[in-house]
């Protein structure tokens, strides 16, 4: 497989920061309440991943070491910024449902972790790769997991009612049924490509 495309194969499949790294939980528990969130979250995070490692891996060299995690927060919390106010201008409903959640995307291990292990050792195309990789693989699960919790929860899907009122569950809108889900989509992701130890 060609580098350039195995970079974002890694971030889809053998290094999904959900389904295998285990990485930000918060937001994948908490705002997968529906398919339209998971999306919504992942797409959000996704842009701040791919802005943040292309901008990084062009200041990689101008950044000194003893303060290079703050000046990658500062980085990334721009970007974050650009996010929210967006969100909030073009989508207030959406950014009122997700609330706190987008801009505790600065602080997520996801997006600083990409940062210090790829992004500040790789040039800028490779950092990009890495960013769309991991934030479409992020996205992914996130909407994976809100298409089953709302569908099993709600009986719908996007908002479209696809089941009668009477086969939803509310465990799966609630904070457990995001575990039990999380836990049932991991399995069959490991069933279908187990992980390598």
């Amino acid at each position: 497989m060609n580098s350039k495309l195995k970079i974002v194969y890694n971030g889809l499949v053998t290094e999904n920061p959900t389904f295998v790294l285990l990485l930000g939980m918060c937001p994948t528990l908490g705002t997968t309440t529906s398919a339209h969130n998971g999306l919504a979250m992942g797409l959000a995070t996704a842009f701040v991943l791919m802005c943040s490692n292309a901008v990084i891996s062009l200041c990689k060299n101008l950044i000194p070491e003893k303060v290079h995690i703050p000046a990658y927060i500062v980085i990334i919390a721009t970007f974050v910024t650009v996010v929210q106010l967006c969100m909030n201008a073009y989508t207030p409903a959406l950014y009122e449902t997700l609330g706190l959640f987008i801009p505790l995307i600065v602080v997520n291990c996801i997006v600083l972790g990409r940062a210090e292990a790829f992004a500040s050792k790789h040039d800028v195309a490779d950092s990009l790769l890495d960013g769309i990789g991991i934030g479409l693989g992020f996205t992914l699960a996130l909407t994976l997991l809100g298409c089953v919790r709302e569908l099993l929860g709600s009986g719908s899907l996007f908002g479209f009612v696809l089941l009668p009122e009477w086969t939803n569950m509310l465990l799966f809108v609630m904070a457990p049924g995001a575990f039990i889900a999380l836990g049932l989509l991991i399995a069959v992701k490991n069933a279908i490509n187990p992980s390598k130890s």
